[in-house]
Formats: structure tokens, sequence, C-alpha cells
């Protein structure tokens, strides 16, 4: 990054971090635009679930954690790759089916392990990645590392008995793992409200003493602190955390969704506050970046992006003797 990067009054250490995590949603939006695209035109198999409007909380928790740390995914998990170090041309190019593909082109996106990264993968069924986070925030605990895992999950997984379950045994065993669930206000095709009861939902969390907050789930910098919270907090040894941010797919549940179940009015005000925009503009107003330099960004992230595509495009598909490759020790 060059000194245009900040005004004169603003050193560039200080705009380095915020740019950080403005590219960063820039590039999960880049991405699943190109998927959307590729979803299209017939050359993805199999369902397709997007993220955009989501990428704040993706995001704003992975920038809390070091790369070292752990986290597990949902079936809308390509956001929650890429901000915790995922290569796009891998993982585009599983989306794909192609053998340089983190699976060799056999999971597609719902099944994404990258383990290089601490993420021990996405997930299709409803809250399977819960039982996961906090598993490896036992691991972490038992080996004496100060480790901290994140399990994201949507707001269906929130009436899951495994939740209930699972966040019984955090509490016990005061395991440092964030809950972080992205209230998008629809499972699947249904609104949240006609089929979960009770009216706060951090009160899942409050049940069983775990400190839970609401969150901004289109503001990057509100998720981010309360994920460097709950982060200070497990790594204290004071046990897990219980997030919820309230957050809004633009796309449907999947790819081919029509989503004829939503009201456009709806829609447009929550497009109003689009994460990526509503940075740019706080950096803007403070000084630390430039209109043009906000525009050079996107450029050179779609620029990226679309390079990836390229390569992921032209890998190879899996052969037959893939098929049973790392699937046993």
């Amino acid at each position: 990054m060059n000194a245009a990067a900040a005004t004169p009054a603003q050193p560039e250490a200080e705009a380095a971090p915020y740019l950080a995590l403005l590219g960063q949603m820039m590039r999960i939006r880049a991405f699943e635009e190109q998927a959307r695209r590729l979803f299209a035109s017939g050359q993805v198999p199999g369902l397709l679930h997007l993220c955009s409007g989501q990428e704040a909380m993706a995001v704003g928790v992975c920038s809390a954690l070091r790369p070292t740390d752990v986290i597990a995914s949902n079936h809308r998990g390509h956001g929650h790759c890429l901000a915790k170090g995922a290569d796009p041309a891998r993982l585009m190019a599983e989306i794909l089916g192609c053998a340089s593909g983190y699976g060799l082109g056999r999971g597609g996106s719902m099944h994404v392990f990258d383990p290089a990264n601490g993420n021990i993968g996405t997930n299709g069924i409803v809250g399977g990645g819960i039982p996961l986070a906090a598993g490896a925030a036992l691991s972490a605990q038992r080996r004496g590392t100060d480790g901290v895992a994140a399990g994201f999950f949507g707001d269906g997984a929130l009436n899951q008995g495994l939740l209930f379950e699972v966040l019984n045994m955090a509490a016990i065993w005061r395991l440092p793992v964030l809950f972080v669930c992205e209230n998008n206000g629809y499972g699947e095709f249904t609104a949240i409200e006609t089929v979960t009861a009770g009216k706060s939902m951090i009160a899942r969390g409050q049940v069983f003493d775990i400190p839970a907050e609401h969150v901004d789930g289109m503001d990057v910098l509100a998720v981010r602190a309360a994920a460097e919270r709950a982060v200070a907090r497990a790594r204290a040894g004071e046990g897990p955390s219980f997030i919820v941010g309230t957050t809004y797919r633009y796309g449907g549940h999947h790819a081919g969704d029509a989503q004829d179940y939503k009201d456009k009015v709806e829609a447009e005000a929550w497009q109003k506050k689009d994460p990526i925009p509503r940075l740019a503009r706080h950096l803007i107003e403070r000084g630390l970046a430039s209109a043009a330099h906000i525009d050079a960004l996107g450029k050179e992230v779609e620029a990226a992006i679309e390079e990836a595509v390229k390569a992921a495009k032209a890998a190879a598909p899996p052969t037959a003797s893939d098929l049973v490759r790392h699937l046993y020790a």
C-alpha cells in the first residue's frame, strides 16, 4: 500500500487495518458474484448457497482470530472460508468440481475442509458446525494452548437441540469457543418469527450463563468489536460467548431461489445497510481513504477474483483414482 491510501492527516498504519477489512468484504462479494454467474450458466453442479450481504459477519469475526485459531462453518460458508485465509482459486475449483479444489472437487461448496488455515469445514447439516467448533475448543484446552474456536450457524439452527447440548457442555467446561449466529431473517424460505419462539435470541446463551450479545451484522466494526471481546474472554479461560448478528442475504436460500417470499420494500431497506459501502463511507468521512483509492481497491480485488476463476476453470476434473484419496489413513 502506498501513501495515497491515507490522507496526510492520517498515517498509513491507521488506515491499513480498516482497508484490510474493506478489501476482505469486497473479495467475498466479488467471489460470490462470480460463483452466481457460473451457476446461472450451468457450470456449477448441485446447489449453491451464497452469502452476499453477510460479509461483515465473516470478516468481523475472523479478523479477531489468529491464523492458528479454528472455525467451523455452515452451508453458506464461502465468506467464512475466504475470511479465514482460503485460496479463492482452490475454493472456486472445489465449487466447480475440479481436482485442484480443497476436496479434489468431490465435496462442493458445502464440504470445504482447509486445516492449513484453521477451517475444519463447511457443513451441509443445519447446526453441524456447532459441535465441531466446541470439539476444537476442547482440544485446545486439553493441549494447554490459548487457541480459540468459532462456530458459525444460521438462525435456523437456533431451534436445533444439538445447539443446547453443546452450549451446556461448553459452559460447564468453560470452553474457549465463540458461538456465532448469523440471523439473516429466513430459514430457507421461512421468516424466522414464524418458527422461532422467544423474544430474545441471545437468551439461548444467557440461560447457560454464557455472555451473549446482539450485534449489527451489517457493521463489520461492530462485529469485530464483539468478537474481540469474546476472544479475549476465551483466551483468558473465561469460557464461551454467544453472538447474534442481525444481517441479510441478498440472494435466495440457494442461487436458483426466486425469493418470492421476500418483501421488496424490506429488501431495498437492507440494501441501504450494505456493509461494504457503509465501511467505505466511514473511511472517507474519517479521512482514512479517498473515494478514488477505495474504487481502485475494488477494481484490484475484482481482477484478482477473475484470475482465480480462470485458474479454477482451467483445472482438470477428478479422476477415478481420486475417489478414495485422503479418506483413509
